[in-house]
């Protein structure tokens, strides 16, 4: 199993500088690099002050300057918003300024508020991701393609420059069935239970296992990226500290996730949560080195190919780098003889 370091992007003082904010994305992905992860992976969100990074991928070719060998994990570019004719050609541009390092996840995007806001209408994304994928799929692959479908119609075009590889794909998704139905088309997928309990886990990560084994030959090179709060305490104070800020975290989250929208000024209003801060804590893995080698060992039984990491609640930049420093020593090695080799884990996802 193998470790990935989300750039959470968070700014709970809406004020704050945001080139201070990219500095330290870009100095955790060096660390990450240094201490044994495996990528990073960039999440898009636009117009609020939670996972904002508007372009992943001038994210991940700014990181491909400053880093040699570490995957560059898009976590997700959302489709919807997207023309493909563009972006297609800009998935090419960054797969080659980062070295080939690119893995392009994808989705249709999770909040109404962001997509509404740029003239999307929430309830036409699946049927848009859907259509999106199948017009960027046929960009990346052939010449002269050509559409005729609800949301695209235009004649023969080449996108250029050609792709030198093929650019490893992933679909975001994380209802079960949706996750089954990926994996059944032989898709790579990244997932999540958010603050959800180990049960939803599983049934996530069931669901994966199930898909690619009706794949078959299909799914032979797909693999399951699950994101979780990870957070390796220094101590129980510190891991409760931790809680605390992840907690305060998600009553943002939810608001614009399952809740009503409210943002002002671009900032999400925190609001109150269902879930109490000692069900959160029983769920995501903020935690000292015993427990978080008994769960993570768990994931890994499960099936669980990589864990993506969310580890920046609101803590201080020195406090994120100690933790990933911690994390590197105390519990990479603890999975290291598990994980495939370089190509094997970037093989064909489409």
């Amino acid at each position: 199993m193998e470790f990935n370091h989300f750039l959470s992007s968070y700014l709970p003082d809406p004020q704050a500088s945001g080139r201070q904010l990219y500095d330290d994305m870009v100095e955790q992905a060096v660390v990450a690099e240094q201490v044994g992860y495996a990528g990073i992976s960039i999440p898009e969100h636009h117009l609020i002050n939670i996972l904002l990074v508007p372009s992943p991928l001038q994210m991940a070719v700014k990181i491909a300057s400053v880093t040699r060998r570490i995957e560059l994990v898009t976590s997700i570019a959302v489709l919807p918003i997207r023309d493909m004719r563009v972006f297609a050609g800009e998935v090419v541009q960054a797969d080659a300024l980062s070295d080939s390092r690119l893995v392009l996840g994808v989705g249709r995007g999770a909040f109404r508020y962001e997509i509404e806001k740029l003239g999307v209408p929430m309830d036409s994304t699946r049927e848009r991701f859907d259509e999106s994928l199948a017009v960027l799929e046929a960009l990346l692959t052939r010449e002269e393609v050509s559409w005729d479908g609800k949301y695209y119609q235009f004649d023969p075009l080449t996108i250029m420059p050609r792709p030198e590889r093929e650019i490893p794909l992933m679909v975001a998704t994380m209802a079960p069935e949706g996750i089954r139905a990926c994996a059944r088309q032989g898709f790579s997928v990244q997932t999540t239970p958010l603050s959800g309990d180990h049960q939803m886990l599983l049934d996530q990560v069931n669901a994966f296992r199930r898909g690619k084994a009706e794949a078959r030959n299909k799914g032979a090179g797909s693999r399951l990226s699950l994101q979780r709060a990870t957070y390796l305490a220094r101590d129980e104070a510190d891991a409760r500290e931790k809680l605390q800020l992840a907690h305060e975290y998600y009553m943002r989250f939810d608001n614009v996730f399952t809740g009503p929208g409210i943002v002002r000024n671009g900032a999400i209003e925190p609001l109150p949560r269902k879930q109490s801060i000692e069900e959160l804590g029983n769920n995501l893995l903020i935690c000292t080195r015993e427990r978080m080698l008994d769960q993570l060992a768990i994931y890994a039984e499960a099936g669980i190919d990589e864990v993506i990491m969310t580890a920046n609640f609101g803590q201080s930049q020195e406090d994120t780098l100690d933790m990933m420093q911690r994390f590197g020593e105390q519990i990479i090695p603890y999975f290291s003889n598990n994980q495939p080799a370089k190509t094997k884990r970037i093989g064909q996802c489409l």
